[in-house]
């Protein structure tokens, strides 16, 4: 029988953890938010040519890709609080260092540096979500996926006016003023990096479990590798496609900010609900018709509708929150989650790699942005494909 002290005791430590949850949530993609709004003052500082920022906008999905997957064996050695404690100061130090890097190169390798932390908290959130709050995955999973949206929102549209009103036009000081929100997330895992590494919310060695041979796995990576494509091609090109279509940069800014925005409430929904019911199929074709008819009313003309193309295109973002928490459905206990969302997001992020820098490429080779949309319109069909076999009633 739990006695009421041990009940308080478990609220405050699922209190403590929420807290812990939410804070490193907002700064999941303030790395990579923050530089499509200024990726104009980027290239013409570092002479980057627009292929070199195709790749630019593909190194979150290749550092995602190779350090994900060393996340499990981390978190088996060290424990996952303290490995998330761990890639929050790795993803501060990078975001401070990264701005004043003098050429391509280094800026590219501070931005490697900067999202390898963010990758190995990207995949073990979802196990902390199933371990501390197996009751409330959809829910949980929804709240941190608000927060993830709230830092992404607040970088793309901030960065702009920080840039220009706080520091005197200087992108690098508007880049490097976001490392501030990751050392404040820093002492809320100290209390959870504390706690023994043999404790039932940590990852067990023995997993009986080989993901990799299960068809869901599978159809989760791909799933989560297609909408990693549309949310990175988004997050590095969108604002890009609105200035070229002779939108000044701080409402492509804006724009940009509201496809983030809308994950807000849409996110948390969307998680909730999914948490509720046995098979979330249907919502992962839906969202993708909302993609199809982003995707192609930016084909048509950016500027005859951008805020209705803006809110089609940050409704289909919400693929993101869906397939966080279709990972944590898919897995019977945390120690599978973790192996799930390593694999599902690793391998995602491998199949994601060419979206962002073909975009770049196609756009240099047909001076253009129709080439581009129009692949992105194709990849709309396997990613509804994927999303409906993996949101099917299975468990890994």
């Amino acid at each position: 029988m739990v006695t009421a002290e041990e009940d308080l005791t478990s609220k405050s430590s699922r209190g403590v953890a929420l807290v812990a949850l939410l804070l490193a949530a907002v700064n999941l993609r303030l790395a990579v938010t923050s530089v499509g709004p200024v990726l104009d003052e980027i290239r013409d500082g570092l002479g980057m040519s627009s292929t070199m920022a195709g790749l630019l906008t593909s190194v979150p999905v290749v550092c995602f890709a190779a350090v994900g997957l060393t996340a499990p064996r981390l978190a088996r050695r060290f424990g996952a609080s303290r490995v998330i404690l761990v890639g929050l100061v790795v993803l501060a130090a990078g975001l401070a260092v990264r701005p004043f890097a003098p050429g391509t190169a280094l800026f590219l390798l501070l931005s490697l540096v900067a999202l390898a932390g963010i990758a190995v908290v990207n995949v073990l959130l979802p196990s902390v979500v199933k371990d501390r709050f197996p009751d409330r995955v959809g829910a949980t999973t929804g709240l941190y996926t608000v927060a993830l949206n709230v830092g992404a929102t607040t970088a793309a549209a901030a960065t702009v006016p920080l840039s220009e009103h706080a520091f005197g036009g200087d992108w690098r000081f508007g880049l490097a003023c976001w490392a501030v929100v990751a050392v404040l997330a820093v002492p809320s895992w100290l209390p959870l990096a504390r706690e023994p590494i043999a404790r039932k919310t940590e990852v067990k060695t023995e997993v009986p479990v080989r993901v990799s041979r299960t068809a869901v796995a599978w159809a989760l990576a791909v799933y989560f590798g297609m909408q990693s494509t549309s949310a990175y091609v988004i997050i590095g090109w969108l604002p890009q496609i609105y200035r070229d279509a002779g939108i000044s940069a701080e409402q492509a800014g804006v724009l940009f900010a509201v496809t983030s925005f809308l994950g807000v409430p849409l996110g948390f929904v969307l998680s909730a609900y999914a948490g509720r019911v046995r098979s979330q199929s249907w919502i992962a074709v839906g969202l993708g018709l909302f993609g199809l008819a982003g995707y192609g009313g930016l084909w048509y003309d950016p500027a005859a509708a951008p805020w209705l193309w803006a809110i089609l295109l940050g409704i289909v973002n919400t693929a993101f929150p869906l397939v966080l928490t279709l990972i944590a459905l898919r897995g019977r206990t945390p120690a599978t989650v973790v192996k799930l969302s390593a694999f599902a997001q690793s391998v995602g992020y491998v199949f994601a790699i060419p979206g962002p820098f073909l975009v770049g490429a196609l756009h240099d080779a047909t001076d253009g942005w129709r080439a581009p949309l129009a692949l992105m319109v194709g990849l709309m069909i396997p990613q509804i494909i994927a999303g409906y076999l993996a949101g099917r009633d299975r468990q890994v």
